[in-house]
């Protein structure tokens, strides 16, 4: 076996870009190789905050068997281990930690964290159960033995996250809780509403003011200028159903929000024509809607269960299931509407902490 590191080769960007179709299904592989490309090749909107160290491991016959990136940052003590694909092979495996562990090793980093693709705006996480069914659209996605092989190679869980499924309602639901909640907000002159597709611009704008004041706490969290957000997120117009979609106002200010889409399932990241139809029909007619971001701000605590109440008005309408993404433990979110949770996702975030060899002591 062998590492190579490398830069902008052809070579090795078509061998990096082709170890997801050998690992995944059509109906399971969640990378977008454009995107992907302009990632390896530093064209990507948020390139500039961060510099990447590129892998690639090819087994004796000269194939490749893996890959991964180490992300850093500057003034940052941890490097961030991520875009990690493998075989199931515990020799593989273990060489490909090994250099990574190894070139890490030799800078002047704390630990190593993963899985994290370059941001926290791009993906991060590890999924580690259900894999009997398909991903969901925004779901951070791998083999069921990857989990296994990042243990086995020194890491350990930090943060765990659930995804919540939770059963389709009709209008004779009740949560009288979340409703009292709505009920009481509205009556205070909050204003909850999904804003118009000519709004896109100006929503993005005022999700980005609150996303960066409400998750600047979590473990991977870095800034990004408001123009580069924009840029990210410009392509959620073209998905996103206005009604799924809400912001919480108070005398103006924007102070809550909750931005879901219909579950695409993998389709938004291989756009060809089948997909595209495939895709503007599911937008008008979705069959599950995933909830992908909320925030209240936490001058005004309550706020969020009215939010919630207000999309599950629009679930009751539709008759629609849903998923609420990515709720770290610990968060008020992962509780909400427990008794009508039908299934559970869970995932986890990694670290190795640097022993130095020459003092052996642990970071």
């Amino acid at each position: 076996m062998r590492s190579v590191k490398f830069d902008n080769e052809d070579r090795y960007i078509r061998d990096f870009l082709s170890l997801p179709k050998k690992i995944y299904s059509s109906g399971d592989n969640m990378e977008d190789p454009d995107t992907m490309k302009k990632i390896l090749l530093g064209q990507h909107p948020l390139s500039k905050y961060f510099h990447l160290d590129k892998f690639l491991i090819y087994d004796d016959s000269d194939r490749p068997v893996g890959r991964f990136i180490i992300t850093t940052y500057e003034n940052d003590k941890t490097a961030y281990f991520g875009f990690y694909e493998c075989l199931d092979n515990d020799q593989y495996a273990k060489f490909l930690f090994d250099t990574a562990y190894e070139f890490v090793s030799a800078g002047d980093y704390d630990r190593i964290l993963g899985p994290v693709d370059a941001s926290f705006w791009i993906k991060y996480r590890l999924k580690i159960n259900r894999f009997d069914i398909l991903p969901y659209t925004g779901e951070p996605y791998n083999r069921d033995y990857y989990f296994r092989q990042f243990k086995d190679n020194g890491f350990i869980v930090c943060e765990h996250y659930i995804s919540n499924e939770f059963r389709s309602v009709d209008e004779t639901y009740v949560n009288e809780k979340f409703e009292q909640r709505f009920e009481e907000f509205t009556g205070m002159g909050y204003s909850i509403v999904s804003p118009k597709v000519e709004e896109f611009d100006t929503t993005i704008d005022a999700v980005y003011k609150m996303v960066t004041e409400l998750y600047s706490d979590f473990p991977v969290f870095k800034d990004v200028k408001i123009e580069d957000f924009r840029e990210v997120f410009k392509s959620y117009k073209s998905i996103m159903n206005m009604s799924m979609t809400k912001i919480a106002y108070y005398k103006g200010e924007p102070v809550g929000f909750y931005v879901s889409v219909p579950d695409y399932g993998n389709m938004v990241y291989h756009l060809n024509p089948v997909n595209i139809a495939k895709i503007m029909k599911l937008r008008k007619k979705p069959k599950k809607y995933v909830m992908l971001y909320m925030g209240v701000d936490q001058n005004h605590r309550g706020l969020g269960k009215a939010i919630v109440y207000a999309i599950m008005k629009e679930l009751m309408a539709s008759g629609l299931p849903s998923i609420g993404a990515l709720a770290r433990d610990g968060k008020v979110t992962q509780d909400y509407a427990h008794d009508d949770v039908t299934d559970v996702y869970e995932y986890v975030l990694l670290e190795r902490k640097i022993i130095r060899k020459d003092t052996d002591d642990e970071l």
